[in-house]
């Protein structure tokens, strides 16, 4: 309300933009809290993983009031560039935004603190936008004592930057929380420390087929397929697998479901084809990876079954995938072919 009014004083629409650019934060806030009001409601039967994904509704909504304030701060700017008036330098203007210029940088950090506490996308939104005012505000302080010595239009040309400042903002916003409704595959470091824990325990050969789904900060649900040698023990196995679970849950509060998958490591065949089957995909596309691998002998042919891991960078299809490996497996046995299950890693 101050900074409109001084606006109005003197005549400067830089420091109205910054204004209204403020009244949007307050609308935000009152979004923001009712968006928690709802996202922190317990699961019931409609929802049973919990209300956490309103929060990025919410991130979305003040989003889109920022667009809008950006776009009308916009139309008002292009028109005080093209009818230029005369900006009113006051002392006291000056001061006010200085003051404002303090009051955000602490409310940047602030919120960056917290929201990284609480790992809140909406938080963290607030503590940019913050940021962002901070540099609006020092635009228009530049506008405002550039008026008093020259006559070209700066206050229009600083409010013009400001608003698209203030639109590249609501994009980007709008461009995250798109994605995160969408589903986007976790964070590396988070996938990364879910593998370490599981293959870090005895017995546990490889981890494959990984699913992580976020429904929302703090609720997080994951599944995924452990190996384990086909004459270990399935009690004892079982056992690493709970703690494995455990582990996961209390150290990162993500609910995981594992399932173990035997695989045989002593067989000397089968050990061969897998060997022959890693050097093939090697001489593809070094990208390729695969798993629960199994060998059945038949009266003229031989299969290899398995699962091929496919990443989205991988410049062939999947008839030409299994095109070429069944060649390369023709040229290296006669009679032996592939039965090959197409996957892909959602990490």
């Amino acid at each position: 309300m101050i900074k409109y009014v001084v606006g109005l004083l003197s005549n400067s629409i830089a420091i109205i933009s910054d204004a209204f650019n403020n009244l949007s934060d307050c609308v935000s806030c009152l979004v923001t809290l009712f968006g928690y009001k709802i996202a922190a409601k317990p699961a019931d039967k409609e929802h049973p993983f919990g209300h956490g994904r309103m929060e990025y509704l919410t991130t979305l909504a003040i989003a889109v009031i920022i667009a809008m304030m950006g776009f009308e701060l916009l139309q008002n700017a292009v028109s005080k560039l093209m009818h230029p008036e005369v900006v009113t330098f006051h002392i006291t203007t000056l001061l006010i935004l200085l003051v404002s210029i303090a009051v955000k940088l602490w409310m940047m950090y602030f919120n960056t603190v917290l929201g990284e506490c609480v790992h809140s996308s909406v938080i963290m939104a607030s503590a940019k936008d913050s940021r962002n005012d901070v540099i609006a505000t020092a635009a228009t302080i530049l506008a405002l004592v550039t008026s008093l010595v020259t006559d070209i239009p700066v206050d229009g040309i600083i409010g013009v930057i400001i608003s698209l400042f203030i639109l590249k903002s609501a994009f980007d916003m709008i461009r995250d929380m798109v994605s995160d409704l969408l589903g986007r595959p976790e964070d590396a470091e988070v996938v990364q420390k879910i593998r370490y824990l599981i293959l870090s325990k005895p017995g546990i050969e490889g981890v494959h087929d990984m699913l992580i789904h976020n429904y929302g900060p703090g609720k997080m649900l994951g599944s995924c397929h452990v190996e384990v040698r086909s004459d270990a023990d399935f009690v004892a196995a079982h056992s690493i697998v709970d703690v494995v679970e455990c582990e996961i849950y209390d150290t990162m509060h993500i609910l995981m479901t594992i399932h173990m998958d035997p695989i045989e490591l002593n067989d000397e065949q089968i050990n061969n084809y897998r060997k022959i089957v890693q050097q093939v995909l090697q001489e593809l596309d070094q990208s390729l990876s695969f798993h629960d691998f199994r060998f059945v002998p038949g009266e003229n042919e031989k299969h290899l079954v398995f699962d091929l891991v496919v990443p989205f960078s991988c410049p062939y299809t999947e008839e030409e995938l299994k095109t070429s490996i069944d060649e390369k497996l023709q040229r290296i046995e006669l009679g032996c072919s592939a039965i090959i299950l197409f996957d892909q890693d959602y990490t």
